[in-house]
Formats: C-alpha cells, sequence, structure tokens
C-alpha cells in the first residue's frame, strides 16, 4: 500500500508542476527554492520522511487535544498519514501532543516526563521535536519549558502573539476554512485604522465587500486588490487568492509568520503597506503596481493559494502537506555525540 501511495503522490506532484510552469510560466517566482528543487525535494519527503509521535497516554487526556480547526486537522491528518513510523529509531522528527489547555507547569512535567522515559530527547535538547499550540508557549524559568521554547518547532495558528513566535525556526498554520470557524462578522472600523475609514467611506473607487462573511475593502479603480489589517482573523485571504484578489495587507511592523513563509514568496502574492500613511498615499502605492506586475500577481495567488487549502482528507500539495514539508526542511539538527539523562 505505502508503494502505491507514493505512486499516486508521485503522480499528483508532477501534474501539479506541470500544470505551474505550463499554465503559469510566470509563477516559476513564487517559490523561495527554482521550482526543479522545489519538486524534487517534495518527492524525496513523500517517500522517506518518518515521525515518531510520543504515546498519548503520556498526557493527561487523550480526546480533545486541540480546540482550533486547523490544529484538529493537522493532528488528525497526520496520525493517518503515511509519514507516521512505530519506529523511533527510524525517525527524522518527534511529535510531542499535548492538549490546548496544558499550564505551564503541566507542560514542564511532560517535558521532563518525555526526558525521563525515552531516549530521544536529550540527544539534540529537543531540537528534532515539534508541537502544536494556538497561541504559542510563554517564555518560564524552568529548563523544561527554555528548551522547548528555545529548540523545538512549534507550529501555532496564524497571526500570532507577538514575542511567541521564533523565525526562521516556528510555523505558522494556514487560516482555516471559514465554515470551520465561529468567527463573527468584523465591521469595518475595526479592521482599518480609524483615520482611514472615513476617507475611504467618501472615496468612491474604495467599497466593502464581504468574503467569507467578513468586510474586506476593495480599491477597485486599477485591477483588484482586498485590504485589510494584519493581526485579526485573515481567513479572508486564501478566498481572495482564490477570487483572483490581490491582498493588501496594512501593518505597522515586517510580517515574519505568515503561512509557507520557508515556501512562498509573500511579496509575490501580496502588497504590504504601513499603518501611519494616509488614504492618498495607499492610492498611490496601488495605483503604482503595473499591469503586467498585476497580473503576475493575481496567477501567482492562485497556485499559492492551493498551498493553503486544507481538505478533510489531504491531497497533494495542500496545507497539510505543505506543513510537514517545513518540517522536513527542518530535520536536520545537531545530535550530541554524548548526553546525560538528568
Amino acid at each position: 500500500m505505502a508503494f502505491f501511495s507514493s505512486i499516486i503522490f508521485l503522480i499528483s506532484l508532477l501534474t501539479f508542476a506541470g500544470d505551474v510552469l505550463s499554465d503559469h510560466p510566470t509563477t516559476t517566482t513564487l517559490y523561495l527554492s527554482p521550482p526543479t528543487t522545489f519538486f524534487s525535494n517534495y518527492n524525496n519527503m513523500l517517500n522517506s520522511f518518518k515521525i515518531f509521535i510520543y504515546p498519548p497516554s503520556l498526557t493527561t487526556t487523550t480526546t480533545n487535544l486541540f480546540t482550533t480547526p486547523q490544529q484538529s486537522q493537522f493532528y488528525k491528518s497526520l496520525l493517518t498519514s503515511p509519514f507516521i513510523t512505530q519506529d523511533p529509531n527510524q525517525a527524522h522528527l518527534f511529535f510531542i501532543p499535548f492538549p490546548s489547555s496544558t499550564t505551564t507547569r503541566s507542560l514542564a512535567r511532560f517535558i521532563k516526563t518525555i526526558r525521563l522515559a525515552f531516549p530521544f530527547w536529550n540527544r539534540t535538547l529537543g531540537a528534532d521535536h515539534f508541537y502544536l499550540s494556538a497561541a504559542g508557549v510563554d517564555s518560564s524559568s524552568d529548563r523544561n519549558i527554555v528548551e522547548l521554547k528555545k529548540n523545538s518547532i512549534q507550529i501555532s495558528n496564524f497571526p500570532t502573539t507577538s514575542g511567541l513566535f521564533i523565525p526562521h525556526k516556528d510555523i505558522t498554520l494556514p487560516p482555516p476554512p471559514f465554515n470551520a470557524t465561529s468567527a463573527l462578522t468584523k465591521t469595518v472600523s475595526k479592521r482599518i485604522p480609524l483615520r482611514l475609514v472615513k476617507e475611504i467611506e467618501n472615496d468612491n473607487e474604495f467599497k466593502v465587500e464581504l468574503i467569507n462573511n467578513e468586510k474586506v475593502i476593495k480599491f477597485i479603480k486599477n485591477g483588484k486588490f482586498c485590504i485589510s489589517v494584519y493581526g485579526y482573523e485573515m481567513t479572508w485571504m486564501v478566498e481572495a487568492m482564490t477570487s483572483e484578489c490581490v491582498p493588501v495587507v496594512i501593518t505597522d511592523r515586517p510580517i515574519q509568520d505568515l503561512p509557507m513563509m520557508d515556501v512562498i514568496k509573500w511579496d509575490e502574492v501580496a502588497v504590504f503597506v504601513g499603518s501611519s500613511g494616509d488614504v492618498e498615499g495607499l492610492k498611490r502605492v496601488l495605483n503604482g503596481i503595473e499591469k503586467s506586475r498585476y497580473e503576475t500577481m493575481v496567477k501567482s495567488g492562485v497556485v499559492a493559494a492551493q498551498h493553503l487549502v486544507w481538505n478533510a482528507e489531504p491531497q497533494a500539495w495542500d496545507a497539510f502537506n505543505m506543513i510537514v514539508y517545513q518540517l522536513w526542511l527542518r530535520r536536520h539538527t545537531i545530535r550530541y555525540a554524548r548526553w546525560v539523562q538528568r
């Protein structure tokens, strides 16, 4: 069965690669790696990557481990995936499952249990381990939490809480499908700085539309741009990209926790503008994007959106497999030649 699964994945891989390179030649600049390298690495992951999951019995509960839709979907998909191995000596990475409600003290005891019951943590001080935490793990003086926070790969929801995400090590989950979230509709005044709202309301070059039941401002004079503020629920982004609407994100700082940052060049699919400007400055930025550039961003966004979609049954190149791919890129860790049980 594993052999046939690999064949099916490989066929999907080649089909997707062909579609990207033939139908959307401009999207070859979408990925941080050259497409051939990206596709080759992905295929190697499918054939080789192995993950060991610590026994759920070590946690305080074996049900309802995770509270958000994307966390639950990732965990469910991982359990039934071909990446799981029952032999920890074959594993590239180790997954630590603990409930979202776990307190810092309980988590410290859990890591200590893993340290004492298994030999794997001390080889790297947790650097070849990963875990799910919706908001991220906070700092602590406890040695176990310090090692977890500093060394292990954290997978959290996007956007993350400031200070609880370490770029280049941690990963964020793409937003869940809208029908899987109970987020309430937000008013424009809560999503856009108040000083911009009044100007936008009186400007006929902008209009408000609903995307996934969320109010998003669209700039319609020069193409179609969907505008919102970083830090709120951003479930609309995937829908916007799929609908050929280029996301425009207003932010007061560089964003380092976008989903798939190891894979996608986000400046190829979205526009990022500072929060200190006025509506005329925003219009100048958007009007300054040439038509050919806009069309390239639209095409790249459609392709990128395929990597951000959650499926009940994982499919090649979807959100689950791309999260696993990012873990695969992090599998190379320094294993200490000697370590001491403590």
